[in-house]
């Protein structure tokens, strides 16, 4: 028998019982197509959020008051210190040689008012230089002056949504506002907006840091965002604000310094081992899929007897007898397996049409791990249905026994 005669006698012996292979192909199709959507998820989830990152501006350093220490993982995101860092040591990071820019950032929530309207909205608390570090763009207006940080101007700069709910369709420049007990004039408008780290910059009010320290009463910062100079080293960069920071602190090196290459590089192990780990629990089912083609093919064999013991007093050896039944298992696993991308694909693109800001795609390993993990199945499950076949005594075969 030739490879295509082999071929030719497993499709036929799968056609004559359609039903079983019917099943069949599905149990397999559906194990492919949970491997497609699931790392089609989890992709998205690593996009989404190394995105995200991406936002926060380039050549960006995150300066974080407190300090973790820890061996090995990613940076703390989060700190603890009887020191909070000040409006001061921000623009004493201006002395390191390859800081370009600073932007101290002050946070809380507070009700902003209007009139009679109202509603609780995040105000940060920044300086001029937070518009180019971000590289936010204004609908109108202007942002925030280049004037003394330590001045508390009462200015501000809203939100899109933030603007509309609170003026509608009216220009809100030059309008009044109330943040807390203290009142702002409306100067700019951001454009657009988006989610930002879990901050929605088209609801927030931008005031200048000292205004939002006075709202807040709190002279700390939350975070101090530093723009390295273009070409300069930012792990030199980093080591040099915090030799600036220790020198302030009393030689105590009590803040975190996170660079943005090394969150995007950190999240983006983590969220590719998670979407791995996604993808493997979904392969087991291929497994499950593989034992049943393995009970399939046994049955086959039990009621295929006859045919067997005629082509072994014919002449097929038994590894031709073996390669027929195996081949019978791959066709199940790559048929399957391809209906199960197709469907998988399908429904990514279906679900990711219904989605706003999140991308679905599958990863190409995605696609070639379940091909491969589907047929390695069918091929490991079939070797005892094939061993089977081929140990049958041809006269015993005949004679159904």
């Amino acid at each position: 028998m030739r490879p295509r005669d082999t071929a030719t006698t497993a499709l036929r012996a799968l056609t004559a019982h359609p039903g079983r292979a019917a099943l069949t192909l599905l149990a397999v199709a559906l194990g492919c197509a949970a491997v497609v959507i699931l790392s089609g998820i989890g992709e998205g989830a690593r996009r989404f959020v190394l995105d995200e990152f991406s936002q926060l501006g380039t050549r960006l350093l995150i300066v974080v008051p407190g300090r973790n220490e820890t061996t090995g993982g990613a940076p703390p995101l989060l700190g603890e210190t009887p020191r909070d860092l000040t409006l001061d040591d921000a623009l004493a990071l201006l002395r390191a040689p390859g800081v370009a820019r600073v932007a101290p950032v002050a946070m809380g929530e507070a009700p902003v008012s209007t009139g009679a309207l109202a509603r609780e909205v995040g105000i940060l608390g920044t300086t001029a230089d937070y518009l180019a570090i971000r590289e936010l763009t204004l609908a109108a207006g202007r942002f925030l002056p280049a004037a003394d940080p330590g001045r508390a101007a009462p200015v501000a700069v809203l939100g899109a949504t933030l603007a509309r709910e609170l003026f509608g369709t009216a220009s809100p420049l030059g309008r009044r506002i109330r943040i807390a007990d203290r009142r702002f004039r409306v100067i700019g408008v951001l454009a657009g907006g988006g989610v930002s780290l879990g901050t929605d910059m088209a609801d927030l009010a931008l005031v200048p840091v000292a205004s939002a320290q006075a709202v807040f009463d709190n002279p700390g910062l939350f975070r101090v965002l530093v723009q390295g100079r273009v070409g300069a080293d930012l792990a030199i960069t980093a080591e040099q604000v915090r030799a600036v920071v220790r020198d302030r602190h009393e030689g105590e090196d009590d803040v975190t310094v996170i660079t943005q290459d090394a969150l995007l590089g950190t999240f983006d192990q983590i969220l590719s081992a998670l979407t791995l780990a996604v993808a493997a629990i979904a392969a087991i089912s291929l497994v499950v899929a593989g034992v049943l083609i393995m009970n399939v093919m046994l049955v086959s064999v039990s009621q295929r007897s006859a045919e067997i013991g005629l082509l072994k007093a014919l002449g097929a050896s038994a590894a031709q007898v073996r390669a027929l039944f195996l081949t019978e298992a791959l066709v199940l696993g790559a048929l399957g397996s391809l209906a199960g991308l197709g469907c998988g694909h399908a429904l990514l693109w279906a679900i990711d049409r219904q989605l706003a800001g999140f991308t679905l795609a599958a990863p190409p390993w995605a696609s070639l791990a379940a091909v491969l993990t589907a047929m390695g199945s069918a091929l490991v499950f079939g070797l005892l249905p094939a061993r089977r076949a081929a140990r049958l005594d041809p006269v015993a075969a005949l004679n159904g026994r």
